[in-house]
C-alpha cells in the first residue's frame, strides 16, 4: 500500500552546509498495515518456519555446538557486510590465539559481535527488558576493540550521520540530527513492546529494523545492531528460546532490493512490500537453519559411528571427536585441554581422525599444528 512519506524532513546546518534530514514518524505506520492475500501467505509460511527452527533447536543432541558455531557463520556474514574481509575460519583461529593472515582490525570485528550478541542473548535471559540501555550495552560491546572504538561505543551519536557521499551535503540518505535522537529512540522502545496495535511479532520485528535503521543513532555499527535487534526481539518475546534466526546472508544476497525497499517505505509509506520481502527472508533464512541443523547431526552422527568401529583407539578419538564439535579448528594442546587426554593420546587420537579423513592438518608443520573437522567446517561456509 503506498500512504505517504513516513517522516518528516529537517534542515540543519553541518559544517556550514544546509542539510536536508530525515525524521520518521513514531511507529506504528498509519493507516495500519492490512495483513490479506500474499502478505497473510507470507506471514503463515514464516511464521511456520521459525517454529519449525525453535522446535528443532530443542531436538538437536549437540544444541550448544550448533549454536556456538552458527552464531560465528553469522557474526562473519554481518561483518562482511560492512566490508571485512574475514572468514569463519579467520575467527576460529583468532580464538585460538593463532593470529590468522587477515587484517587484526576485521577478525577483531567479527569477534566483537559474537561477544556484543552473547551479551545481548545473556542480559534477557537474565530477565533484563530489551530496551534502548540493552542496545547501548550491546553497541559499547561491539565497537569495544578495534575500528569504530573511538566513535562513542555506547552512546547514542552527538553529531550528524549520513549514508552514502563523502558528505552530509551529497549524501543518499541523511538520518535524523542528533537532537531528535533521544524522543525517537524512546518512542522505537514503546513500540516493541506495544501489545495494542495488532502487529503480528514478525511484522514488529521487520518494521522496528526498518525504524532503527532510519534513526541511525550510533556513529557506528548501526547495520549491525539494527540485524541484532530482529533476532534479539523473537527471543525476548519467547518466539526462539535459541538466537537462530539471522538475515545477513539474506540480506547481503538481495542489497539492493533492501536497500530500495528502505527507500521505499520512507518515500511512499509502502510497509507490506518490505514486509513482503522481510517475511520471505524469515521463511527462508529459517528452513535453511533447520536443513543444516539435521545436516550436522547426521554428520557428527556418522562420523561417530565410523570412530566407534576403530576398536581399542576409539575410545581416545570420540573424545577428540567431541573437541572437535565444539571448535572445528583446533590445536593439539587446545585438544588435550578439552578432553583430559595426555598429550601422546591427544596426537594418537587425532592420527586416527586424519587416517579416517575426518580430520585435516592446516599448516604442514611438525611442531604447532591445527587441525581442522573439514566437513564440519565446510558444512558452516555452504
Amino acid at each position: 500500500m503506498r500512504r505517504k512519506r513516513t517522516g518528516t524532513y529537517e534542515f540543519t546546518s553541518v559544517a556550514g552546509e544546509r542539510v536536508r534530514a530525515f525524521v520518521p514518524a513514531p511507529l506504528p505506520p498509519l493507516p495500519r498495515i492490512v495483513f490479506e492475500g500474499s502478505l497473510q501467505h507470507d506471514l503463515e509460511r514464516a511464521t511456520l518456519a521459525v517454529g519449525r527452527l525453535d522446535g528443532v533447536s530443542a531436538l538437536l543432541p549437540d544444541r550448544k555446538l550448533f549454536l556456538y558455531s552458527y552464531v560465528r557463520k553469522e557474526a562473519v556474514l554481518s561483518s562482511q557486510i560492512e566490508g571485512t574481509q574475514s572468514s569463519l575460519s579467520d575467527l576460529l583461529l583468532f580464538e585460538l590465539d593463532e593470529a590468522p593472515g587477515v587484517p587484526l582490525d576485521d577478525v577483531t570485528e567479527v569477534s566483537n559481535y559474537v561477544s556484543a550478541l552473547e551479551h545481548g542473548v545473556g542480559r534477557i535471559r537474565g530477565g533484563f527488558p530489551l530496551s534502548n540501555r540493552l542496545l547501548r550495552e550491546i553497541h559499547a560491546v561491539l565497537l569495544s576493540r578495534g575500528r569504530g572504538s573511538g566513535k562513542q561505543p555506547g552512546e547514542f551519536r552527538t553529531s550528524q550521520n549520513w549514508i552514502g557521499g563523502t558528505r552530509p551535503g551529497n549524501a543518499v540518505f541523511v538520518p535524523p540530527p542528533h537532537t531528535a535522537i533521544r524522543d525517537a529512540m524512546s518512542d522505537l522502545e514503546r513500540f516493541l513492546h506495544a501489545d495494542d496495535d495488532g502487529l503480528p511479532l514478525l511484522a514488529r520485528a521487520g518494521v522496528a529494523h526498518v525504524q532503527f535503521e532510519t534513526i541511525h543513532p550510533f556513529l557506528d555499527g548501526n547495520g549491525r545492531v539494527g540485524r541484532l535487534l530482529i533476532t534479539l526481539l523473537l527471543c525476548s518475546a519467547g518466539v526462539l528460546d535459541e538466537p537462530l534466526l539471522y538475515l545477513s546472508l539474506y540480506l547481503k544476497k538481495h542489497r539492493r532490493m533492501y536497500y530500495e525497499l528502505l527507500d521505499a517505505v520512507r518515500r511512499d509509506g509502502d510497509w507490506e512490500k518490505w514486509l513482503s520481502f522481510f517475511l520471505e527472508g524469515v521463511e527462508k533464512t529459517a528452513n535453511s537453519a533447520v536443513t543444516s541443523a539435521h545436516a550436522l547431526s547426521e554428520l557428527f552422527r556418522v562420523d561417530r559411528a565410523r570412530i566407534e568401529q576403530q576398536g581399542r583407539r576409539s575410545g581416545s578419538a570420540l573424545r577428540a571427536h567431541e573437541a572437535l564439535k565444539a571448535r572445528p579448528i583446533s590445536s593439539l594442546s587446545a585438544i588435550t585441554d578439552a578432553t583430559g587426554l595426555s598429550f601422546p593420546a591427544a596426537a594418537s587420537a587425532i592420527d586416527l581422525l586424519g587416517s579416517m579423513d575426518i580430520v585435516r592438518e592446516l599448516t604442514g608443520k611438525r611442531r604447532n599444528r591445527l587441525f581442522v573437522y573439514d566437513r564440519f567446517l565446510n558444512m558452516l561456509n555452504e
